[in-house]
C-alpha cells in the first residue's frame, strides 16, 4: 500500500517531553494501524484540527519535504541532539505502507550520517535493512498481548503479534539494539492474560518500557486497577 497523499510541515526535528526521548521527527501525518484505546495522538490531531476525524486519521500522508528538512535542520542541532526517535505521533514502519519504510529508512540514514544515533518504535515489521544501519541505533515493537482477536479489535491496522515478534528477533540475532514497550498495557476487563506468557515471548530483547492504559473509561471500571500489576521479568531480560 501507499500513502493517500502527502503534506509539507516547516520543522521536523524538535525536543520532546517523553521521559525517555530526546529529539524526535514525526514524517507521517495519521497512522493506519487505528489503535482504538484510543489512541492520544489521534486525539491530539482531532483537537489540534490537524484530521477531523478517524477515518481520516488512518488515511496516513508522508511529509514529502522530510528530508529536505533534516539536510537543513541537523547541521545546526547536532551538537544538541543525544538521539532521535521516530516517532511519537505516527509509525515509522507502518504494516504493509511500503513509501512510509523506504522514507524511515532514508531518514534514519541522514541521521546516522551526522553520528547520531536513532530510536524506532513500531506496531508493523521492522525491516531486515536496519541491520546495515548504525548498530548505535535501537529498534522496537509495541507488544501488549499475544491475543489475536484483541489486536483486531484494539489495533485493526497492525502488524500481527507473531510478526512483530519475528522482525524483532531477527534484528537481535544480527547484533541490533532490541527493545518492547508493553504499553499501554490492558487490564483483565479488556482481555484476559497472562503478562509472563508475554515476558517469555520477547525474554531474547535488551529492554522493555511497561506503562499502563490510560484514557478509556473502561479502565475504572476494573476494580484493581489502581493497584499496581504484579509481574516477573526473568533475569537479563532488562539490562542495566
Amino acid at each position: 500500500m501507499k500513502c493517500s497523499g502527502s503534506i509539507n510541515r516547516k520543522p521536523l526535528l524538535y525536543k520532546t517531553g517523553v521521559e525517555y526521548g530526546d529529539y524526535t521527527v514525526n514524517h507521517v501525518q495519521g497512522c493506519f494501524h487505528g489503535c482504538l484505546y484510543p489512541c492520544y495522538a489521534m486525539m491530539m490531531a482531532k483537537r489540534f484540527g490537524t484530521v477531523k476525524n478517524y477515518d481520516e486519521w488512518i488515511k496516513p500522508k508522508v511529509v514529502d519535504n522530510a528530508i529536505e528538512l533534516l539536510e537543513k535542520e541537523l547541521p545546526k542541532l547536532k551538537d544538541k541532539i543525544k538521539s532521535v526517535q521516530l516517532c511519537f505521533t505516527t509509525d515509522p514502519f507502518m504494516y504493509q505502507y511500503e513509501d512510509i519504510k523506504e522514507l524511515s529508512i532514508s531518514i534514519l540514514k541522514l541521521i546516522n550520517s551526522y553520528n547520531i544515533p536513532c530510536t524506532a518504535l513500531t506496531k508493523g515489521v521492522l525491516p531486515k535493512e536496519l541491520v546495515d544501519l548504525s548498530k548505535e541505533n535501537s529498534y522496537g515493537i509495541t507488544l501488549i498481548s499475544l491475543n489475536e482477536s484483541f489486536r483486531e479489535t484494539m489495533e485493526p491496522g497492525s502488524a500481527p503479534y507473531k510478526e512483530r515478534i519475528a522482525s524483532l528477533k531477527y534484528l537481535h540475532d544480527n547484533g541490533c539494539k532490541t527493545w518492547v514497550s508493553i504499553e499501554p498495557y490492558p487490564t483483565p476487563n479488556f482481555v484476559d492474560q497472562n503478562l509472563d506468557d508475554i515476558l517469555n515471548a520477547i525474554a531474547f530483547t535488551d529492554k522493555i518500557i511497561f506503562g499502563r492504559l490510560h484514557y478509556n473509561k473502561k479502565v475504572s471500571e476494573y476494580k484493581d486497577y489502581k493497584n499496581n500489576i504484579e509481574y516477573h521479568i526473568k533475569n537479563k531480560t532488562i539490562t542495566p
